[in-house]
């Protein structure tokens, strides 16, 4: 069978290290997808198959797998298409280029596409199995620097690049100027921030806002708050404050 070319069956397959991982294998051979995903689910992987370029790309959204296996020869799109319209749509599972395409070119315009490693046909199922795995890893390594890097306070976690503030595993319901006052609290814990420098964030670009209306959004917040385990504190004079409960 044609599929038998392109793999390398050179030993026992790894000990299964990480059943919950879930890998998606877009790739059209029917014959090499059956046998990747039979190898792969009895090495403990949560393994789903898509055949068709066309559809490569809504299955990713709606499956979020941890890791995408991507062979760039498919029927409707090409692999390289799917994968720049994947990361346009800001789906970011690590990406392992499977293709017959191997010279350093291909490799080349594939990275630059938005994959994070690159296989070419034929190639040793171990190896394949390894790096699949690899990538796992460093994107749960990722995962968990871009969690501790999070500003917290009592109960609250500010996650800097996305804006969004979490209450334990949740996401605090706030408006855009509550999340930005509370925000800026967060990132002074503990002391206090004038109320002149919170106007100055909340009401960025905005001159025909009155000083008093962050007093509107103090109050919004602070109802929001009320059964959070954190207060804010209102320090005559001197600004606002934001305080966890012990």
């Amino acid at each position: 069978m044609r599929w038998q070319s392109v793999i390398r069956l050179s030993g026992a397959l790894g000990e299964n290290t990480n059943t919950a991982m879930h890998l998606l294998l877009i790739e059209d051979d029917a014959g090499l997808h059956t046998a990747l995903r039979r190898s792969l689910m009895r090495s403990g992987m949560h393994v789903d198959v898509c055949s068709d370029g066309k559809n490569a790309v809504q299955t990713w959204e709606t499956l979020l797998p941890d890791v995408v296996v991507l062979d760039l020869s498919l029927p409707g799109m090409d692999g390289l298409d799917v994968l720049e319209q994947a990361r346009a749509a800001k789906l970011d599972a690590p990406v392992l280029i499977l293709t017959a395409r191997g010279t350093v070119g291909d490799r080349i315009l594939g990275l630059n596409a938005g994959a994070d490693d690159y296989l070419a046909k034929p190639f040793d199922l171990d190896e394949l199995e390894a790096r699949v795995r690899a990538l796992h890893r460093r994107q749960r390594a990722t995962q968990r620097d871009a969690i501790s890097d999070g500003v917290r306070w009592g109960p609250l976690r500010y996650d800097r690049d996305s804006g969004a503030i979490y209450h334990l595993q949740d996401i605090l319901d706030l408006t855009p100027r509550e999340a930005t006052l509370l925000g800026a609290l967060m990132e002074k814990a503990g002391h206090a921030v004038a109320k002149e420098r919170l106007f100055d964030l909340v009401f960025s670009g905005e001159p025909d806002v009155q000083l008093e209306a962050i007093e509107v959004v103090v109050y919004r917040l602070r109802k929001k708050l009320a059964d959070k385990g954190v207060h804010l504190v209102t320090l005559r004079g001197l600004g606002y404050l934001l305080k966890a409960e012990l």
